[in-house]
This record gives C-alpha cells, sequence and structure tokens, in this order.
C-alpha cells in the first residue's frame, strides 16, 4: 500500500494512532542502529533507507534514477513491513534467522520483508543489530559482488545518465547484422540456383 506523502512526518501523520506508535518504535531503532552514509527519504510509498547518489552515483539498477535502497519500513493494508536487504542473500542471513530464533519470536519473513501486525511481534534488538553490522562501504561491495556472480558488471554513471542511447543504438546494431546475415543468405542461395543450372 504505497502513499503519496512526500516526507517521513506526513507519513507517519496519515497512519491510525497505533501503527503509527508501532511505525516509529522500529524507525527509532533503525535510526540508532543506522551508520553514517545512509539517508532517510520517501522512497516508493514508504519510509526507506538508502545510499544516496553522493556516495554512489549509479544508484539502483532497477532504476537509477533512484538511491542504492538498503531498508524500508511501510503500513501496508492488512500489516506492517520492515524490509532488511542485509537479510537476503548475504552473509549475514544466516546469522539474522539464528539470532530471531535465538529470542523466541516467530518469523514472518519473505525475501527481505519482515511482516509484523503488532511491535511485539518483532525482535527489534536483532533488527538493530542488522542495521548495525552494514556499514555503506560493505553494503556496495556486496551490492557490486551480486553483479560480479551473475557475470555482469553493476550499473554504471555512464548507463543511468542515458539508458535510451545505449537501448537505441544496440538495435540498430542488431538490424545491421540481421540485414548482412540476410544478405548472405541471399548470395548463397544464387550460387546454388547457377552450379544446378550447370548440371
Amino acid at each position: 500500500m504505497q502513499s503519496r506523502a512526500a516526507t517521513v512526518a506526513q507519513y507517519l501523520k496519515e497512519l491510525p494512532a497505533d501503527r503509527r506508535e508501532a511505525i516509529e518504535a522500529v524507525r527509532q531503532v533503525i535510526l540508532t542502529n543506522l551508520n553514517k552514509g545512509y539517508e532517510e527519504r520517501m522512497s516508493y510509498g514508504m519510509i526507506g533507507y538508502a545510499v544516496p547518489h553522493s556516495i554512489y552515483p549509479a544508484g539502483y539498477h532497477c532504476d537509477p534514477k533512484q538511491p542504492l535502497p538498503f531498508a524500508g519500513l511501510a503500513s501496508q493494508k492488512n500489516y506492517m513491513s520492515v524490509y532488511l536487504c542485509t537479510c537476503y542473500g548475504t552473509d549475514d542471513e544466516a546469522w539474522f534467522r539464528a539470532a530471531w530464533a535465538k529470542t523466541g519470536k516467530k518469523l514472518d519473513m519473505g525475501k527481505t520483508c519482515i511482516r509484523f501486525k503488532k511491535l511485539d511481534d518483532l525482535a527489534l534488538d536483532v533488527i538493530g543489530e542488522s542495521i548495525r553490522r552494514m556499514p555503506v562501504k560493505r553494503f556496495i561491495d556486496y551490492y557490486e559482488n551480486v553483479f560480479r556472480t551473475m557475470r555482469t558488471g553493476p550499473p554504471t554513471k555512464k548507463a543511468a545518465e542515458a539508458p535510451a542511447a545505449t537501448t537505441s543504438a544496440g538495435k540498430k546494431s542488431s538490424a545491421r547484422a540481421k540485414a548482412r546475415k540476410a544478405g548472405d543468405m541471399t548470395a548463397r542461395r544464387s550460387v546454388r540456383t547457377r552450379a544446378v543450372a550447370k548440371r
């Protein structure tokens, strides 16, 4: 459930009292443990925490105009959510799950999304430690390593500034290649036709 709120304060003000209290409590845990370099902002209709373009100019590969997302906090229709990019595909995922299990609380988790209906559902100390364990540089290294593992390069500032030009050039190059291939096939058919006629 995305909000149209332009600021975090406005987002919180729009929430029902019980949800506002829970979201504010989780927000305080995140802010207390957030390493230098991350910024709090409204992102994708929720409260977001990201690596700004001033630190990582390439931005988020899915949308380079957006800063690299790190965490999020949202009030959804039927539950609330904490989004932790530290808990998906990183070395910290196993630590996080083990630490949460020790609290005895049930973990309702998707890839990066931890769903909760009331504040008591959360292991706030584990969430705080998960945030604290990921300085900006380590998070960027992890993010770029994902691309190296996939044998593709991470996004670049140049690609972020001119994605349309790259796409257009790629289409033209592909069209030329098809035209050359079509010409080659025509020439081969012509040679075969002459050879058959000589027989």
